[in-house]
Order: structure tokens, then C-alpha cells, then sequence
């Protein structure tokens, strides 16, 4: 399930939950406009089928465009408000580029991360209005990408933080030192693996970022470069209370055969993190 046109083959919903339930997945995040119900009512009868829960919605949004700030707001209200109706907790918020897709983010003017600030303080006001929790995403592709831009975030703004140790790696970021600096500001963690190589490529302008997670960028948790074991370590040796949501980001062909495709790098994926936890 992916927002990005022409990323590939979706598998549908249903086998989706049926997938996530059978792993023995407790929850669940609400995936791209359309993907799963707009209502409410549907949405919770269908996870409740499956025996999840909503935690979460992502949610990519222009914030550093005074003149599309109304419209973004619109957008990031109308999530906010199905994601509260459904049962969620956390509007997981992204600093579009304001182009199509992820190939590459962009550097701001200073009056640039102060319109980000005003739009992030906006987006605060929405969620918290419908009894939400807001963390900014890092995300290869977008305006807060790396190390340097999350700490940058993190000085205009008072919002929370969704650590992406992934999309962290691919922009050149060490997640774990990242982690070590902005803990007590992480409110929600994205979980996935990267093969470094790809991602070097990526970051060089060798290759485009869906080239290269066609290619294999992002790997089951555990066999990449993303320190994943460490950062799980000092987030809960810090108190850290929220969810860590396991992503494996891949581009498909066609509809996997039962056992095949996500839902067996799913697998590899759990069987790491319960290994932590041994």
C-alpha cells in the first residue's frame, strides 16, 4: 500500500489484514488515502474482523508554502478526523516537497522553516483538537530528511518526533545517534532495515530511491545496515511507551503467491524483534 502513483502492484486490503492478523499483529496503521474505509464505522468493523487496531495515519503534507498552507490544513484536518473516529492516537506528519514521490527532497530558506514551524504549530492545534498526537516523520524525498534537518525541526518547533531509523539510514543519518539525541521527543517509531549499498547509490544520485527499493533498499528488520537492535535498546532503556511499527517498503510486480512476498519478509521481520525481547 503505498501513496506514490505508480509504485506498483497493491495488494488488497483484505489479504493485508488477513496477513498482519495470522503474523499475530496486534495493530495496524491506516495506510494511503483509499486504501482502507473512509468511514469510520466500516474501517472499525473491518479491523475488528481481523482483530486489530488503529494506532496510527500518515500523513504527507506541504508546510513550508504560506500559500498552500489552508489547503494542506484542510487535507491534514480531514485525516485527523477519520483517524480519531476510527480509534487512532497519532497523526504521523510529513514535509512534502510539494512534487510527486520521494526521488529527492530540498534544502529551505530560513523564511521557508518558519512558514514549516507556523504549519507544524497548525497541525499540533488540529490534532490535538481531535484528541491526537502529532509526530513529524523524517523521510527520504521530503524537506526533513537527515540529521541535520531533524535537528532543525526540532529548534523552530515543539513537536513531536516519528523516528523512521529507515528513511534515517537512506539519507545518511545514524538512527542511533539520532536516537541518543532527540529521545525525549520521539513519540512514535517507524521500524525498517536498509541495505547500505542501495542507499549509498541513492544518496550519490547513482539511482533513483524506486529503482532501488525495487532493487532490494529495504531489507527484513535485521539484515541491513539500520542498527535496529540498538536503537530499540536505548528508546526503551530511555522509558520510550509508544508503538514501534514495522515497515518493509518493497515494489511489486504482480499479486505474490500465499507465503510469498511481504508476508514472509514480514515474518523474518518479527522473528527478530521477538528475539529482542527473549
Amino acid at each position: 500500500m503505498c501513496e506514490v502513483p505508480g509504485w506498483g502492484f497493491q495488494l488488497p486490503p483484505e489479504r493485508v489484514l488477513e496477513e498482519l492478523a495470522g503474523l499475530g499483529f496486534a495493530a495496524v496503521e491506516r495506510g494511503p488515502d483509499g486504501f482502507l474505509p473512509d468511514d469510520p464505522r466500516d474501517l472499525r468493523v473491518l479491523l475488528a474482523r481481523h482483530r486489530l487496531r488503529l494506532v496510527a495515519s500518515f500523513v504527507p503534507a506541504v508546510l513550508h508554502r504560506p500559500d498552500r498552507l489552508a489547503p494542506e490544513m484542510e487535507a491534514v484536518t480531514r485525516a485527523a478526523r477519520a483517524l480519531s473516529a476510527a480509534g487512532g492516537e497519532v497523526l504521523v506528519l510529513a514535509a512534502a516537497t510539494g512534487e510527486a514521490g520521494y526521488e529527492r527532497g530540498r534544502s529551505l530558506s530560513e523564511p521557508e522553516w518558519r512558514a514549516l514551524a507556523r504549519a507544524v504549530a497548525a497541525a499540533q492545534r488540529i490534532a490535538s483538537a481531535h484528541d491526537l498526537a502529532l509526530a513529524v516523520h523524517p523521510h527520504y524525498g521530503t524537506v526533513i530528511e537527515d540529521d541535520a534537518q531533524v535537528a532543525r525541526l526540532l529548534e523552530v518547533s515543539d513537536a513531536a518526533l516519528c523516528l523512521d531509523v529507515g528513511h534515517l539510514a537512506v539519507a545518511g543519518a545514524d538512527a542511533l545517534e539520532t536516537a541518543r539525541r532527540t529521545h525525549a521527543r520521539v513519540r512514535h517509531v517507524h521500524l525498517k532495515d536498509v541495505e547500505a549499498t542501495l542507499a549509498a547509490r541513492v544518496r550519490a544520485g547513482e539511482m533513483g530511491y524506486h529503482a532501488a527499493v525495487k532493487a532490494g533498499l529495504y531489507r527484513p528488520l535485521g539484515q541491513g545496515a539500520s542498527r535496529i537492535a540498538e536503537v530499540v535498546e536505548l528508546l526503551e532503556s530511555n522509558g520510550y511507551g509508544g508503538w514501534y511499527v514495522l515497515e518493509h517498503d518493497v515494489v511489486l510486480g504482480g499479486e505474490p503467491r500465499p507465503g510469498e512476498g511481504p508476508w514472509r519478509d514480514g515474518q523474518r521481520s518479527l522473528d527478530f524483534l521477538r528475539s529482542l525481547a527473549a
